[in-house]
């Protein structure tokens, strides 16, 4: 009677199971498909980062391999920033929004970061937050999750990706390419 009981109770286990699996993949399948009335947008912002100015060390890393550069920075350094973000890589562009958040150096060549930042955006037809997280190369595109957001991107899914386009100098500029999709459950009807 128990191993029958126990037989029963494991295979609606895998059943409810392989449900939530086709379920999931589904639905996480339409997410990327713009052909089923799923809201999207995608655009591409620039990140100025200028040192001592708008991005700051806080704590400086052990010294090894990596020094400090505008690409490197020693394993360990904790590093915070709020940046504008502007229409094009010219700084003097529109301003729309604000990145701000904090990197800690993970790889002992100083390239390679973990990154958590809330990018403020003042949009012509939205407003609001999008937070991301990940992992940064310093001089190769990154892409980072995101993981939340608030007002016009509150339950928002998708990716920012990060490129490096001017690494010299004392302001350093990155292209930040938005992939914003909403599920159908946080679009509001009208």
């Amino acid at each position: 009677m128990a191993s029958s009981l126990n037989n029963y109770v494991i295979n609606v286990v895998l059943f409810l199971a392989i449900i939530h699996f086709k379920t999931t993949s589904s639905s996480s399948h339409h997410h990327h498909h713009h052909n089923n009335n799923l809201k999207s947008i995608h655009f591409s912002l620039y990140q100025h980062e200028t040192i001592n100015k708008t991005g700051y060390i806080i704590v400086n890393g052990i010294k090894g391999n990596a020094g400090v550069t505008q690409t490197t920075t020693p394993f360990g350094t904790l590093f915070v920033f709020q940046d504008p973000l502007t229409l094009t890589s010219n700084r003097s562009s529109k301003l729309v929004g604000i990145a701000e958040g904090t990197s800690i150096t993970s790889s002992l060549d100083g390239l390679r970061s973990i990154s958590i930042a809330k990018l403020t955006l003042r949009l012509k037809n939205h407003k609001g937050s999008v937070s991301i997280v990940g992992g940064t190369n310093n001089v190769k595109a990154s892409d980072h999750p995101i993981v939340g957001g608030t007002e016009d991107f509150m339950f928002v899914q998708g990716y920012v990706t990060s490129s490096p386009v001017d690494l010299k100098g004392l302001t350093v500029v990155y292209k930040i390419e938005f992939h914003i999709y909403w599920p159908p459950y946080a679009i509001q009807s009208s």
